[in-house]
Order: structure tokens, then sequence, then C-alpha cells
């Protein structure tokens, strides 16, 4: 293994890093509230970080992450690339790479997704009386909160047949703001026979995940659904090793200025170990999601990979974002104070896609069926 980046990934991660530092202030992000900031989605798809993501893969898009998470900028840059850039690339049709990555690219299309499958969502059934045109399948249900769907133009949606579904906003679609946590810019997405189109070519059975292993006569591929819900796992597990290493950067130029007793904070063995230990755990999140992000890209197997980011993004990440509330001292309390986002934001990404206790049980299930 090596997660060296490449010389594009890198030159890639130093932008985001300056455009992030230099447009996701704290005073804008204050003035975005729950929203996002369109001037600096527009500053990122402009520089080509949204587009470049199909050439640096999932490791360059977890590299890319972490810079946001840094600095908690609200744009749906995760989401857009996981549901939309690499979901398409990976399992949609020629056709709709041609129709949609490009719009993704430049930002005029921005995806969001529907996951884990949703058991309310199910492919519509035409009354006796209606005839359904061909190709024009409907999905009807209710999914309570979609991330980033105020800012999409289309959603990635898996019913509960694990099928994916890409579903234009518009037509037999209602959204309703919601709100989260984290300022997502989220919603609630009401289905009404909503014209879809299937992901690819055809919907397989939901199939064998990413780490089954081959028979003698075949050699089988995960299912579109088991892919992407890794995919999204291990890209937000990157962002969580952002949001974390922002956390815990705060709490160090904290400590390091604001004096007890004639002496800086940071010079408390107590603080030095709690920091120290927050460091560790930010390390754990970053090593996991780069691992599972290259293993993916070197067409390996990964599911188990992605669930263990995902673990460690949950209970470390839940642990540093405490830490950093807590070594402000009353400062981290005051939901004013920046440090106080990092808290919300990973929390948020603590349950995003399965909490840590819910990961573990389908990865000691996953590792126990041999799949």
């Amino acid at each position: 293994m090596d997660f060296t980046p490449t010389e594009p990934q890198a030159e890639a991660r130093e932008l985001a890093a300056r455009i992030f530092a230099d447009l996701a202030t704290h005073e804008r992000l204050r003035a975005a509230g729950t929203g996002s900031d369109p001037e600096l989605w527009k500053a990122l798809t402009a520089a080509g970080l949204v587009a470049a993501v199909a050439e640096l893969g999932l490791l360059g898009l977890v590299l890319l992450l972490e810079e946001q998470g840094r600095t908690t900028a609200q744009v749906p840059y995760a989401a857009s690339c996981v549901y939309g850039q690499l979901a398409i690339a990976a399992h949609g049709t020629a056709e709709q790479r041609e129709r949609l990555l490009p719009g993704i690219g430049d930002g005029t299309l921005v995806v969001t997704g529907a996951f884990p499958a949703q058991p309310a969502v199910r492919p519509s059934a035409p009354a006796p009386s209606v005839v359904r045109p061909v190709g024009r399948p409907g999905l009807s249900g209710t999914v309570p909160v979609v991330p980033w769907l105020r800012d999409a133009t289309h959603v990635l949606v898996a019913d509960a047949g694990r099928r994916l579904w890409l579903v234009a906003l518009g037509e037999g679609t209602g959204v309703e703001e919601t709100e989260l946590t984290a300022p997502w810019s989220a919603g609630r997405l009401t289905l009404h026979d909503a014209p879809a189109e299937p992901l690819g070519p055809h919907h397989p059975r939901p199939g064998p995940g990413p780490d089954s292993a081959p028979s003698p006569t075949a050699t089988p591929t995960p299912s579109p659904y088991a892919d992407v819900l890794a995919t999204a796992r291990t890209a937000f597990a990157g962002l969580q090793a952002g949001v974390c290493a922002g956390s815990l950067a705060r709490a160090v130029a904290h400590t390091n200025s604001r004096e007890q007793f004639g002496r800086p904070l940071a010079t408390r063995q107590a603080v030095q170990l709690r920091a120290a230990d927050a460091h560790m755990d930010i390390e754990a999140i970053r090593v996991t999601a780069y691992e599972a992000a290259w293993r993916r890209d070197e067409g390996l197997p990964y599911a188990t990979h992605a669930l263990t980011a995902a673990w460690w993004a949950s209970e470390a990440g839940q642990r540093v974002v405490h830490t950093g509330q807590h070594l402000h001292g009353g400062a981290g309390a005051d939901v004013e104070h920046p440090v106080h986002r990092h808290f919300l934001w990973g929390r948020q990404l603590d349950a995003y896609l399965g909490s840590g206790g819910e990961v573990l049980q389908e990865l000691g299930e996953m590792i126990a069926s041999g799949s």
C-alpha cells in the first residue's frame, strides 16, 4: 500500500486548501446560516475540483474532503462527487455519463443521495387504467432527511430493493426544509410517482458486496448499491478526519494562547494527554479512510475496509470533537464560537450512513458470513 498522493492529487489538495481557507471564513459561514455558499461552490467548480475527481479517484477525493472538513465549508462537495460524479462514472450507462457528468463537473448539476436504502421508497405500481410510457418508471415514498437536498438538481435514490434511481427534482417531487445538527441544507423528499431512471443499463438483484470471493467460473462484481454505499462511507470518513483535525487545531491554538496561573493551558499534562489522544484518533480515521479509498481505486475488495473507516469516523470522531470543545473550556459551549461548528459537523457525521454500533454489527456479519 502506498498512500503517497500523486502529483495531480497533491496539487489539487493544495488548491482546495487555498480556496477553502480564503472563502470558508467564520464570518461567511455564519452568514450562510443553514444553507450553502454559492460563491464558494462556484469557485470550486471553476477551479475544476469537482470535474477532476474522475481522474483523482476516491483517494484524491478523500484528500480534498479533508480540506473541506478543516473549515466546515458549507458546499455539497462530498454529496455531488460521491452520488454524482463517482456513482455515475462507475455504474451509469455511456449515455448517462455523457449527459450528466459535464454538468456535475461544472456545477450546473448538483447530485445528492438518499442513502442507505429507503424502505418506504418503491417503484410506483400504475393503476389498471394508466398506461405508463415506456422507459418512464416512477418512484413513490418519502425520505425523511436528505443532506444538501435544497441545493440539488438530482437525487440518487436507493429504494427498498436496493436499486438505484436518478430522480430529477421537479415533477412528482416535493422538498421540505429540514434542519440537521450540522447546517447541511437538508430537506425531506417526497416522491409521488416521480419520473426516475435506473442508474445503469438495468437493475440486477442485490448481489454480493465488494468483499465477495470470486467463484471458480465467474468473478462477481459489487452491486451498484453496495459499491456506492461503501464509497460514500469512505468519502465521509475522510470529511470527518478533516472536521476533527480542524477542531483539534483550534483547541491547540487556544490552549497555547490561554493562560491560567501564569502558564499556558497547553503546559498542563492533562491537556497534553487529551490532545495526544485526539491526534491518534484522527490518524486512525485518516489512515483507514485512505486504505479503503486506495483499495477501491486499485480495484481491490474494500467493503470491510470502508466499514472500518466508517466505524473509526463515528466512534473516534465523536471523541475528538468533544475534546475540541472541552479544551476550549467555557468558550467551547458558545454556539457562536467556530469550534462549535466542528462539534456539530462531527456529531452529524458520526451517525450519517450508520452509527458506530450499526456499522460494527454490519462489519461483524460480513466477516462471519465470509462475504
